[in-house]
């Protein structure tokens, strides 16, 4: 996925939580395409925060 392709309401999230963006970092492509799959998906505020949150809860499952 391009950067361009990157939902905008996800990038704002995930700045705002230092710790899901380092996690996101370090995740494979296959796991950050189903993370931007997700964030498409959300409908609000509360969803794409939901979506950025569970980044930390997946990293704790690797």
């Amino acid at each position: 996925m391009k950067f361009e392709e990157v939902p905008v309401g996800f990038g704002l999230a995930l700045v705002r939580n230092e710790e899901a963006t380092n996690a996101f970092a370090m995740m494979t492509r296959e796991q950050k395409q189903e993370i931007w799959s997700r964030a498409r998906r959300a409908r609000s505020k509360e969803e794409m925060n939901q979506v950025v949150n569970s980044i930390l809860s997946q990293q704790t499952c690797v």
